[in-house]
C-alpha cells in the first residue's frame, strides 16, 4: 500500500474541547476514501487537519512521508500545488472578480504560463464544471450554488493529484451535481487521490473505495466499497450513522 497522506496519533482542540481524538490514518494513493458521520462528529476537522490548513495539537500529519508542520516554503509549495480543496462554504475570496480568484493559483504555481494559456486553462475549466455567466462579478453576486460551481473550478485549476472534497455537491440541482460527480470520477480513472466528506450514501457508493465513520472526533469503523455493497443491513446502518 502507497500513503499520500498518513495522519499519526493527531488529537485537535477548538474553543476548549477536543474535536479530534488521537486519530491514525494512512489514506492510500490513487484511493477514494469517503470521511462520514454525523454531523458535529468531526469528519470536517479530521479533512482540513489532513489538508494541512490547520495544524494539529498533537501528533503529525504526512504527506508521502514529510510532516507538512515542518515543511519548507518550497515543499509546502508544492505540496498546494499538487493539492486542492473544496470548501463547504466554498470560501470564495470576497476581495477579487471570479477571473481574477481562478488566475490567482496558476500565476502562484505557474509563473512560466502565460496571459494567453492561464485564460485558455481558465476558460476550460470553467466550462466543464458548467459556469456560464460573467467572470468578472464578485463571490457576493452568486448564487450559492454557483458559488460551489467556481469554488471547484478553482480547485481543479492546477490539476491536482490529490482532492479535498467537503460536502461539494450541496446546494446544486442534480443536473450540476451529477456534472461534478462524473468529473471526480474521471479524475479518480485517471489515478488521483480524493478524500472526501459527504452526507450522500449514493455518491459514496459510486465513489469511495474506503469508507471511515467517524464519531466524537475517533474512527468508528473502517470499510471497504466491497463490504458496504456486499451487505445490505450493513449499508443501510452506515446510511443510518450519517444522519443521526
Amino acid at each position: 500500500m502507497s500513503c499520500i497522506i498518513e495522519m499519526r496519533d493527531v488529537s485537535f482542540w477548538a474553543q476548549g474541547r477536543r474535536r479530534v481524538r488521537d486519530f491514525s490514518f494512512p489514506f492510500e494513493e490513487g484511493k477514494t476514501t469517503a470521511l462520514i458521520g454525523p454531523s458535529g462528529s468531526g469528519k470536517s476537522t479530521v479533512l482540513k487537519l489532513a489538508a494541512g490548513l490547520i495544524p494539529p495539537n498533537e501528533g503529525e500529519v504526512l504527506f508521502r512521508g514529510r510532516d507538512i508542520a515542518r515543511m519548507s516554503r518550497q515543499e509546502n509549495l508544492s505540496f498546494r500545488r499538487e493539492a486542492a480543496v473544496v470548501f463547504q462554504d466554498s470560501a470564495l475570496w470576497e476581495n477579487q472578480n471570479l477571473f481574477q480568484m481562478l488566475e490567482l493559483p496558476l500565476r502562484m504555481h505557474f509563473p512560466a504560463m502565460s496571459k494567453i494559456e492561464r485564460e485558455e486553462r481558465i476558460e476550460s475549466v470553467v466550462s466543464e464544471v458548467g459556469y456560464k455567466k460573467d467572470l468578472g462579478i464578485r463571490p457576493a453576486g452568486l448564487s450559492m450554488g454557483e458559488q460551489k460551481l467556481l469554488a471547484f473550478a478553482r480547485a481543479l485549476m492546477c490539476r491536482p493529484g490529490l482532492l479535498y472534497l467537503d460536502e461539494w455537491t450541496e446546494s446544486l440541482d442534480n443536473n450540476a451535481a451529477q456534472r461534478l460527480i462524473n468529473m471526480v470520477k474521471n479524475l479518480k480513472n485517471k489515478g488521483a487521490s480524493i478524500i472526501m466528506v459527504s452526507h450522500d450514501i449514493q455518491i459514496i457508493r459510486d465513489l469511495a473505495d474506503i469508507v471511515v465513520m467517524i464519531l466524537g472526533g475517533q474512527i468508528f469503523l473502517r470499510l471497504t466499497k466491497e463490504q458496504i455493497d456486499g451487505d445490505e443491513d450493513l449499508g443501510r446502518y452506515i446510511e443510518r450513522g450519517m444522519a443521526t
